[in-house]
């Protein structure tokens, strides 16, 4: 599936699901493929054609089949039923992918992800250096938390319009995030066991307590 011929401009994943059903259980028909591969009936109409231009698959009567080596790529020449023509057959995974102008989208897709991680790996490290540094001091007898700036500030270069969220990797907007009424979202960490409210609370209650010994 994570091959670039079956990305979703090339081939599609229903080719992939089709070439499987094809492959379980040879020569069914588009009615029989519905029920095999699961894929809707329009989808299923429409993706043995498209297997059939790269020579992929051929069909007797109303049965379709694997071309001989098609779980490696390759298809065969079919002669085309409108013209008598031939179609070029598929070469192989990786050509499909470039006739489709598809090659590479797993590999950028890949480094993303990795860029995402790398990135999400080192906030959450700076978080860690930020509250290993968290100090206390002794007022009558008593320990007073000095309160640090809260971890889920926003920085600027972050904030796009409309109360969006920039993603640092890509530039472009994070559609799952929006900047809080306050200007604010929080990092949780899998060892805050507390809600955002319960969070911003204790960092309130910290800030008055400080102020008031200040």
């Amino acid at each position: 599936m994570g091959h670039d011929a079956f990305a979703h401009h090339a081939l599609g994943s229903a080719a992939l699901v089709i070439i499987s059903a094809l492959h379980q259980r040879p020569d069914q028909t588009v009615g029989e493929l519905v029920g095999t591969s699961s894929v809707s009936r329009a989808t299923t109409y429409r993706t043995p054609k498209r297997l059939a231009d790269q020579g992929l698959v051929k069909h007797t009567g109303e049965t379709w089949a694997l071309a001989p080596r098609a779980l490696e790529g390759f298809g065969i020449r079919l002669p085309d039923a409108d013209n008598g023509h031939t179609t070029a057959p598929a070469q192989g995974w990786d050509k499909v992918a470039e006739q489709h102008g598809t090659w590479g989208v797993a590999a950028r897709r890949k480094a993303l992800h990795a860029a995402e991680r790398a990135a999400y790996q080192k906030a959450m490290d700076r978080l860690a250096e930020h509250r290993s540094k968290a100090l206390v001091i002794v007022r009558d007898g008593r320990q007073v938390l000095v309160p640090v700036p809260r971890p889920d500030e926003i920085p600027p270069a972050w904030h796009a319009p409309d109360g969006r969220v920039l993603n640092p990797v890509t530039g472009g907007a994070a559609a799952d995030w929006r900047v809080a009424t306050d200007g604010r979202l929080i990092l949780i960490t899998p060892s805050d066991q507390r809600s955002y409210d319960e969070l911003a609370a204790a960092h309130a209650e910290a800030l008055s307590e400080w102020e008031s010994v200040a």
